[in-house]
């Protein structure tokens, strides 16, 4: 915490919490504990980032791929996150964050809907953080659904096509109005990105860590930070460090045109 600085915390941090099954077989468990634990985990990070002042906070919690699961486990997964999330209204609400569901939400069970729209409801004029949870989320169907928006517009003429911008497009996804990551983060060792905030993560730094999601502490979300924080961010661009580059850059100028 004493080499955290304040100043260069990442605005939106992203996590893919990945390890729950491999963290309960490693312990002879059932899945399903493994998936206990990474609540319990998913519970202080966002007690921790709210402490720290991160803005945005957005949690891989179900993808659309993860609907392929066995139907017991799927179950348990819904029934899990609706208590859940009836256990942390209040707590979001004292916190000050403001609770976002992100994702094909008419695809979950009716009930976890409903919980959802009561506590986006109840924590809609929240400002000390917002908390996305994307669920039954797919990176590819979201660009697809902006596309399919944006194109009926304009078939009804309420936009030019010519004047559709990468702006308008954002506009038109599920994160509109939240800033893009500054920070992905990624559990268990995975090196991908698994269809998440395709579009998002264009400019995003990547961390990688080997600790399973249940294992995943305070102390791990640091490191990532202060990992983010020691990377020079250019965003494409190159910095001119002397007056030789300088130099040297309109020699090359003078050669192109």
């Amino acid at each position: 915490m004493n080499n955290l600085s304040k100043d260069k915390l990442p605005r939106h941090i992203a996590i893919i919490m990945d390890g729950n099954g491999r963290w309960a077989r490693k312990r002879f468990l059932n899945r399903i504990n493994g998936h206990r634990k990474g609540v319990e985990v998913a519970r202080d990070t966002v007690k921790f980032c709210r402490e720290l002042g991160i803005g945005n906070l957005t949690l891989y919690t179900f993808s659309r791929e993860n609907w392929n699961r066995p139907v017991r486990e799927v179950q348990m997964l819904m029934k899990i996150l609706e208590n859940h999330l009836k256990s942390e209204a209040n707590t979001l609400v004292e916190n000050n964050i403001r609770f976002k569901a992100i994702g094909n939400i008419a695809e979950l069970p009716e009930r976890v809907r409903n919980v959802i729209a009561d506590i986006e409801s109840m924590t809609r004029g929240n400002c000390g953080m917002v908390l996305n949870l994307a669920l039954s989320y797919s990176g590819r169907e979201e660009i697809t659904m902006a596309a399919r928006t944006l194109a009926k517009k304009a078939a009804e003429g309420l936009i030019n096509p010519d004047d559709i911008t990468e702006d308008l497009f954002q506009d038109s996804l599920y994160t509109a109005g939240i800033p893009d990551p500054d920070l992905l983060i990624r559990t268990s060792g995975e090196k991908r990105i698994s269809n998440f905030l395709l579009w998002q993560l264009a400019y995003t730094e990547i961390y990688i860590s080997d600790v399973l999601w249940p294992d995943f502490t305070r102390h791990h979300l640091i490191d990532a930070i202060l990992d983010y924080q020691s990377r020079d961010r250019r965003f494409g661009q190159v910095k001119e460090d002397s007056s030789c580059d300088k130099g040297r850059g309109r020699e090359l100028k003078k050669v192109f045109l």
